[in-house]
């Protein structure tokens, strides 16, 4: 495969001109998706806030839990649970509501009314706007925490055996697509005299089968893939029905029925068309294929554009048939790279010109991969941090690489391919017209559609045309081998199918992993719900009552300083530093940005000049004001006030 430049003539100054241009592309492509600025999240909802907040301590029952996602989902019956402490349903069983307002998407479910304290966990499950599922779970408490034997289950959505098998299908499914239609295109494009070739038709069939039953199996473990992981649910009627009426589920009905049409394509291609010897009726039904094929495989591609990354996010409408593109230009690309490899290996007579026009194709299939891959990088990535800090942008990086490494291979097999000649092709043909002719009837007897000659027993006929068949095969094998330039060819290409299908694998896990845009806006959205761990609090307050002996200091403890239950102490040291016990002592918490409070604390003696008060609940983080009520005699009083950050 010659991805770089194709030999365009003998001119010295356009070789170097094409390679340039490549790696000029490459070049754009990594710095592009480093560089391209922020935008909105592109595709893998994630969990961005919900009301009670994770962790939160609540004083009164809720009269609904919402959960903000960080674009549209699927829920239904049980999307949205929450448990009480006991792990029975608190939530009234309906469907969750959709509580969306513009571009913020909420779902909420109703309490049943007078909610005992507790703590009580909300557990979550939907389907992304891309197709894959999400789930997770947090906990919020009412009045106080307390022990919960809830139990969620370990394993995410998506995952298990079912998972593990819905996962192969999905590299299948790429695998026979880049086989069917990039086999197809080498065929027609580049060698029409391969569509007689049986190596060659065995791997457009066997791309299209790879095909055709990876999608019948998502299609099938759809239902549980995305539900109960249980294998037995893929025969679930119910179940399969409400894939059905899913994106996802009609994407894949509709691959489905593209490839019937593909199936009449592969019949044509290989019967009428392999057959054809008039070279004006060829051309006609060259052109017929060739707009037929291409809108059956721009079909196909669209089945996936249609239900994952592409189809939700920033400027889906552009961004669809950009990916429709994209997976076409790597069909052609990697599905060409494969078909020389076996046109190089199991056929003699594959030429020159053939090698050389599938450069061609191969190169313009690169620069569409260039231009298409910045534009979805800048969409999935958007930033340095993304994509050296997410799993999204690091495979990223794996996968430039690896297509950088691609790129050196094949500037090795343009060189073989600048001194390949068909000198060996013709000397294979030369010698099987020898054999033929000194053998004549082997064909026939070996097929069987010849009678043996009389006296012969045609049994023994026939082993004989068989023997003298592998002979055959075995000399054309050796002639093809001998020319050093095919047989460099040979491994440079094979070279590159090892690297393409690590390439391939990367490109598939891309497809199913969270995008870094997505990633950080949880992440941002998870640092911003989540309690801080800002450690006990330690405050020091002067106070003067004005009376006598009404000077002095309050400290106070609050640990360990963040959401939920806190352990609070309180010590008073009079003017000479000495414990200093005062007839009332009064301390309330306010957070005035949430309109919360004064929420009072009552601490109780423990000895002199030292109160404590257990218990404490701090219901949300936030900048917290901490009033403390100083009295040391029956009309000297004095309330002093602190701000303190609390998590």
């Amino acid at each position: 495969m010659t991805a770089t430049a194709p030999r365009l003539g003998a001119s010295p100054i356009r070789r170097p001109f094409a390679a340039a241009a490549l790696v000029a592309a490459l070049v754009s492509l990594l710095f592009g998706l480093m560089l391209a600025g922020a935008g909105p999240a592109s595709a893998h909802a994630a969990l961005t806030g919900s009301d009670p907040q994770d962790g939160a301590v609540v004083a009164t029952a809720p009269k609904e839990v919402t959960l903000t996602f960080s674009e549209a989902i699927a829920v239904g019956d049980g999307s949205i649970r929450v448990l009480d402490p006991s792990s029975k349903r608190a939530d009234t069983g309906a469907e969750p509501k959709d509580l969306s307002e513009g571009s913020t998407v909420r779902y909420g479910v109703e309490l049943h009314p007078g909610l005992p304290d507790g703590t009580y966990t909300v557990a979550w499950q939907a389907v992304s706007a891309d197709s894959h599922p999400i789930s997770g779970a947090f906990t919020f408490s009412i009045g106080a925490p307390s022990e919960t034997t809830v139990a969620l289950p370990s394993e995410e959505v998506g995952g298990g055996p079912v998972g593990v098998v819905y996962g192969i299908a999905r590299y299948a499914a790429y695998t026979g697509f880049i086989l069917l239609v990039g086999g197809a295109a080498f065929v027609l494009g580049c060698w029409p005299r391969g569509a007689s070739a049986r190596p060659m038709q065995r791997l457009v069939v066997r791309g299209w089968v790879t095909l055709t039953a990876a999608t019948l199996v998502m299609l099938l473990l759809r239902n549980p893939y995305t539900g109960s992981g249980k294998f037995a649910d893929a025969f679930d009627l119910d179940g399969l029905q409400a894939v059905l009426d899913t994106k996802p589920g009609a994407a894949l009905v509709s691959r489905l029925l593209l490839l019937g049409a593909a199936a009449l394509f592969i019949a044509v291609l290989f019967g009428t068309y392999a057959r054809r010897e008039d070279a004006v009726e060829k051309k006609d039904l060259t052109f017929g294929l060739a707009v037929g094929g291409g809108v059956v495989a721009a079909g196909i591609a669209a089945t996936w554009a249609m239900s994952e990354h592409a189809s939700t996010g920033l400027q889906a409408g552009i961004a669809m048939p950009v990916d429709v593109l994209h997976l076409l230009a790597v069909a052609a690309w990697l599905g060409g790279l494969v078909s020389l490899l076996v046109a190089l290996y199991r056929t003699p007579d594959i030429g020159s010109g053939a090698v050389r026009r599938f450069s061609r194709v191969a190169f313009g299939s690169v620069l569409v991969l260039a231009a298409t891959g910045i534009y979805q990088s800048w969409r999935q990535v958007g930033s340095w941090s993304a994509l050296t800090g997410t799993r999204y942008g690091q495979l990223l990086i794996i996968k430039v690489v690896l297509i950088a490494v691609l790129l050196a291979v094949a500037w090795f097999s343009r060189r073989w391919t600048a001194r390949l000649t068909d000198t060996a092709a013709a000397s294979v043909g030369a010698e099987a017209t020898d054999t033929a002719a000194a053998a004549p009837g082997d064909a026939g007897e070996a097929s069987g559609t010849e009678e043996a000659p009389d006296g012969v027993d045609p049994a023994r006929a026939a082993q004989l045309a068989r023997q003298r068949a592998v002979l055959t095969a075995t000399k054309k094998k050796r002639i093809r081998d001998a020319d050093p330039e095919r047989s460099g060819l040979r491994r440079s290409v094979l070279a590159e199918a090892a690297v393409a299908v690590v390439l391939l694998a990367v490109t598939t896990v891309l497809t199913s992993t969270e995008p870094g845009r997505t990633e950080e806006e949880a992440g941002a959205g998870a640092a911003a719900t989540a309690p801080a761990a800002t450690g006990p609090v330690n405050l020091s307050m002067p106070f003067d009552t004005g009376g006598q002996n009404g000077k002095g200091t309050v400290r106070i403890d609050i640990d360990p300083g963040r959401t939920g239950s806190n352990e609070l102490h309180v010590w008073v040291d009079g003017s000479d530093g000495k414990p200093m016990d005062v007839p009332e002592l009064k301390v309330a918490l306010t957070l005035e940005a949430q309109e919360i409070g004064p929420l009072p604390v009552v601490p109780d003696r423990l000895a002199e000049g030292h109160w404590s008060a257990s218990g404490v609940q701090i219901p949300m983080a936030g900048e917290w004001k901490v009033d403390v009520t100083v009295r040391t005699s029956d009309i000297d009083q004095v309330t002093i006030d602190e701000n303190v950050k609390i998590g």
